[in-house]
Parts: structure tokens; C-alpha cells; sequence
């Protein structure tokens, strides 16, 4: 499950003797843990918006004046919220300020990101943008072609996500000859906030050929 956790520091302590948090932000994104985060600017840099009345409202600044302050954001995926309060008690500014930690919002029959790109690239044969992409690659060929996924590896990263595959293609060419080819995809996700779409996709003859891959 993920969770937010949200670094809220404190401008009356004194942070000169703090452990610094690259070591703490290493050995979480080493054992996969933490998925992104980043420090934010300081309150003074914020704006406030509120809308009233169909009115814009602007004010520079922070939404509460107080001393603490959200000073940055990590998010965690842990098996349990004892796991991630454990993650956040290592984090240096908890020994001056505070961290909070919020699981997210639950989106009750929503797939998992994986399984939803996995989805979509089951869906892209048939697909104009699939078909252009191949014939750039391979030169001509006619439909309909029969797409073998060999191997499929998909990293996911929030908001964004990356897949390495290994298609086989056969079928015939414009000219009679037989297809069969394995092609090296390289696809780019991203997730817009109701589902992933396909963003950037480069496709190029596989080095080894069919059945010699190492």
C-alpha cells in the first residue's frame, strides 16, 4: 500500500546538528520503499488560491501561519502502515519536527498499475500509431500480423513507467516474402489520473535472432 508522508519541520529548532537524510533516502529507494519524493521551498515562497464567489483569491504565503511547515513529501509503498511508521521515525527530521504519515485514498476494483499497462499493451496490435511504428521498422507489410510477446518488463515509477519488451512478428510482406522478425520495444507511460497512457515508444530489430536469445 502507499502512503504519503509529509516532512513538516519546524523554523524555532536548530537543525545545525541534524543527520543529513541522502543515507536515509538511499537505503529506502535501495529496498524499493520510497518511490519519489523532494524537499519543497520554504512558506514564504507559497501562494495561497481561493476561489469565493466565482472570484479568484490570491495571497502570497502560506494557507496557516504556525511554525511548522510541510518541508518536503516522500512516498512510501510498505505491506503495512507499522512499516511505514517505522520508515518515517528514521527519517532525521523527526528528531525536530514531526512526519506524518497518510495511506492514500483507496480506489475501491482499481487495478494495480502494472496490471493496468499490461492491459494496454495487450490492446496496441490493432492499433493505427502499432502499425505505423512497424512499418517504419520492418518496410511493408500486410495485415493482419500475428505478435508474439516474448518477454515484457515494466518498472513503474508514480507517475510514470517504463516497459522493455521482446515482440515476435510474423506474417507476410507486401512483396510475398514471409515475416518473421523479433523486435526490441521500448515503451514510455505515463498516468494522466484516471489511466496510463502510451507517451513515447521506440521500436528496433532485435539483435539475436528468433530462438537465439540469450
Amino acid at each position: 500500500m502507499k502512503y504519503m508522508l509529509l516532512v513538516c519541520g519546524d523554523d524555532t529548532a536548530d537543525a545545525s546538528g541534524m543527520a543529513p537524510v541522502e543515507p536515509w533516502v538511499e537505503e529506502l529507494g535501495d529496498r524499493g520503499v520510497r518511490l519519489h519524493g523532494h524537499r519543497l521551498a520554504l512558506p514564504a515562497d507559497a501562494v495561497t488560491v481561493r476561489v469565493r464567489g466565482g472570484e479568484v483569491l490570491r495571497t502570497d504565503g502560506p494557507f496557516a501561519e504556525t511554525k511548522e511547515y510541510v518541508a518536503g513529501f516522500d512516498i512510501l509503498e510498505c505491506d503495512t502502515l507499522e512499516e511505514a511508521v517505522e520508515a518515517a521515525a528514521k527519517h532525521p527530521v523527526a528528531t525536530l519536527g514531526a512526519m506524518e504519515v497518510r495511506p492514500f485514498w483507496p480506489m475501491d476494483g482499481e487495478e494495480d498499475a502494472e496490471t493496468q499497462i499490461r492491459a494496454l499493451d495487450a490492446e496496441r496490435p490493432g492499433t493505427a500509431a502499432f502499425r505505423k511504428a512497424v512499418e517504419d521498422v520492418l518496410g511493408g507489410v500486410t495485415w493482419p500480423l500475428t505478435r508474439e510477446v516474448l518477454e515484457f518488463h515494466v518498472h513503474v515509477d508514480e507517475s510514470v513507467a517504463f516497459g522493455h519488451a521482446l515482440v515476435r512478428l510474423r506474417g507476410t510482406r507486401t512483396d510475398g516474402r514471409p515475416l518473421d522478425d523479433v523486435l526490441r520495444v521500448t515503451t514510455g507511460y505515463r498516468n494522466t489520473g484516471l489511466r496510463w497512457q502510451i507517451v513515447h515508444e521506440h521500436i528496433s530489430p532485435a539483435t539475436e535472432k528468433t530462438g537465439e536469445r540469450s
